[in-house]
């Protein structure tokens, strides 16, 4: 068995680097590639795609995988062979069912799907994409096509959150609207008072200095990682010691790119603390888009947003900003900071809203894949969704159907539910952060983050994919999937702010 894992190994790490080239290419795409070379960037990472593709399903390394699960039984589960053999099992299997062409096909797609988003976007024209979302839906289905299913949008999560559907999914989704709704309209039924502006002028350069103390704070390695500027903020890894954060600033609104800035080192904290004996293998990633992004989202919002953070930080900030932020008072910009409203973009919104959007975006992408809903009429659906759901609607596309990359760089389906299951994972993996360091919160008043980065650390990063999101969340809290502590937070969190929720 050692012979034939040390085979398997050689064979996983070309693969693992074939990604790693294909991501520097697109992390370039989204950073500082010229736009004219979209074209020459599709058919680049086309090839790319095609030859990791063909790798990743060689008939050989699916009779070593077959000879190893074989083998693996004598293993105990939690080892990492077991779970080497298991994952990259797991990935052959789905790989195998997707032919070639259609991945050198979509590739190539979607690097033009991009530039025509960033120009769209821009123009404030959807009229410019239409056409290239339309091929990305056909080809969305298609893909489903490969595999067996009960909803078209199953194979599309799987890729992202295996173990979920559109049958788990929308019940917990309604649940957490019906409890989200009223919250809503309780908040926003009255003005708190005492309330200032956060979007006043904040010069780039200042804005970012202060964002980079944060983030070293937090944990962010720069022997390690860098931060660049890119239209959608988000990071990628191409080894264990070269993980890439990026971030947006609006001169006009402090918290776009300080909160952009954290959210995204959360998922690079994650990715840097993978057991580096992974690397080259696909274990050395996170386990789920899910479990990601609670990660992100605790340190953006639980830890970010919270006063015991901005009890250590808000007097540099106002030092950053003495003449911005000279007369507001901490209890001020803490309100502010987490100021409710019913808002157009997903990811300024504030954490009690916030999963209204991703579920809109959930209910549009899977009516599309079943066909009730036409790419032509797209910007219409969102905008009465967000009048019915939200109270409120965009007069631009912009603003509206063009404001997420998501669609205009991968598949349409499987991509927004993780924003909201990682929502609802942050609360329970912070709960039982709690249970085992019960000061966390003075020592965040402190500046301190050390122990709680140590109990993700061991609890969570350094496992990478070696356990489903179900059995992870199992090891971590001792319990299942719930809705019920994130609940508890925002309505401890919130009722602090807003009198109304008080029972």
């Amino acid at each position: 068995m050692n012979e034939k894992l040390q085979v398997l190994r050689a064979r996983l790490q070309e693969i693992y680097h074939l990604h790693s080239a294909k991501a520097i290419l697109e992390w370039d795409q989204g950073t500082f590639m010229p736009n004219l070379g979209a074209e020459s960037r599709g058919n680049q990472l086309s090839v790319l795609a095609g030859l990791h593709h063909h790798r990743q399903t060689d008939p050989e390394l699916g009779r070593l995988l077959e000879e190893l699960s074989a083998e693996a039984e004598s293993l105990s589960y939690d080892s990492d062979e077991a779970a080497l053999i298991r994952v990259a099992k797991q990935d052959y299997d789905t790989e195998t069912k997707v032919s070639p062409e259609f991945v050198a096909e979509f590739v190539s797609h979607t690097a033009k799907t991009y530039s025509a988003w960033v120009k769209a976007r821009k123009q404030d024209d959807f009229s410019i994409v239409q056409p290239y979302l339309e091929k990305t839906l056909e080809l969305s289905r298609r893909y489903a096509e490969f595999f067996e299913y009960e909803h078209v949008a199953d194979p599309l999560i799987a890729r992202n959150d295996y173990g979920m559907t559109v049958g788990t999914i929308r019940p917990l989704f309604s649940q957490l609207r019906d409890a989200l709704v009223p919250m809503v309209e309780a908040i926003t039924s009255k003005e708190p008072t005492g309330a200032f502006t956060i979007k006043k002028h904040y010069p780039a350069d200042k804005q970012i200095e202060f964002g980079k103390k944060v983030i070293t704070r937090l944990g962010f390695d720069w022997e390690r990682g860098r931060q660049d500027y890119a239209p959608h903020p988000f990071m990628t890894k191409f080894a264990h010691n070269d993980i890439r954060i990026t971030t947006r600033v609006n001169e006009n609104y402090l918290g776009e790119a300080l909160f952009s800035s954290i959210h995204e080192t959360g998922h690079a904290l994650y990715e840097f603390g993978i057991n580096e004996a992974y690397e080259g293998t696909p274990l050395h990633h996170g386990t789920s888009s899910g479990v990601h992004e609670s990660q992100s989202r605790l340190w953006e919002n639980i830890v970010g947003r919270s006063y015991e953070f901005w009890t250590f930080f808000y007097p540099q900030l106002q030092a950053t900003f003495p003449e911005q932020l000279k007369d507001v008072s901490l209890d001020e910009f803490y309100c502010e900071t987490n100021k409710v409203s019913r808002s157009l973009i997903r990811t300024d919104a504030d954490e009690v809203t916030y999963n209204l959007h991703v579920i809109i975006r959930f209910d549009l992408e899977t009516q599309m894949l079943e066909g009730n809903l036409k790419v032509k009429d797209l910007p219409e659906a969102w905008r009465a969704r967000y009048q019915s759901d939200l109270g409120i609607s965009s007069p631009t596309n912009a603003n509206g159907v063009l404001q997420d990359i998501h669609w205009y760089f991968d598949h349409i389906g499987g991509l927004f539910q993780g924003y909201t299951l990682g929502n609802i994972l942050s609360s329970q993996f912070f709960a039982a952060a709690e249970k085992e360091i019960p000061n966390v919160r003075e020592l965040m008043k402190q500046g301190d983050f050390t122990q709680l980065h140590t109990f993700l650390q061991n609890n969570i990063y350094t496992h990478g994919r070696k356990y489903t999101t179900d059995e992870l969340v199992k090891r971590v809290t001792g319990q299942a999937l719930s809705i019920d502590p994130y609940v508890e937070y925002l309505q401890n969190k919130f009722s602090m702010i807003y009198p109304q929720l008080r029972k």
